[in-house]
């Protein structure tokens, strides 16, 4: 079955087949690809004169064009492109929630397994344990270090690597 010019598929192997390109952006020229940029045009890039561009799919995930509905969505625009592949976060985007260390006088063993940090209370290290028995006291907010490093993350969805490639030659689609 003949594609459609213009038509993008996946495939799964490194390279376009015949009378295909692979969509990395790449810029054709206009002379040699009438029918592809009539369909196509500047979406893409390209000066629109001599040439045009191809859409980049590279490290990308394909969106439907149109409007979104829900809260939050916005209408989108064949050649749009957005997102991210890392994202930094700051304290303000992340959820509520405190980090509280308990500690209790009287610490008595060396084994944290199912105590409290304890107060030696005098005794030689390394007895920093205690029960948690009884009413806990916060300790000192110095005893937590400061959680992140304000670093991006990996951002990337679970994945399978494939190629996207769009025709160059086939059928021209009839508009409705």
């Amino acid at each position: 079955m003949d594609p459609f010019v213009a038509e993008v598929r996946i495939f799964g192997f490194n390279f376009p087949p015949k009378g295909w390109a692979t969509c990395d952006g790449q810029l054709l020229p206009i002379s040699q690809n009438t029918a592809l940029f009539s369909l196509l045009g500047t979406y893409y890039g390209g000066d629109g004169r001599t040439n045009f561009g191809l859409p980049n799919l590279q490290g990308s995930a394909a969106l439907h064009a149109g409007e979104s509905s829900g809260s939050g969505l916005t209408q989108r625009f064949v050649g749009e492109t957005g997102g991210s592949q890392t994202v930094t976060l700051i304290a303000s985007e992340l959820p509520s929630h405190t980090h509280v260390a308990n500690a209790k006088t009287g610490g008595n063993t060396a084994s944290p397994t199912g105590l409290n940090w304890g107060n030696p209370g005098g005794r030689p290290a390394p007895n920093f344990f205690a029960n948690a028995i009884g009413s806990p006291q916060n300790m000192s907010p110095q005893a937590l270090s400061l959680a992140g490093g304000s670093l991006p993350h990996n951002n990337l969805m679970p994945y399978v690597t494939l190629n996207f490639c769009i025709a160059l030659q086939g059928v021209y689609p009839p508009r409705s």
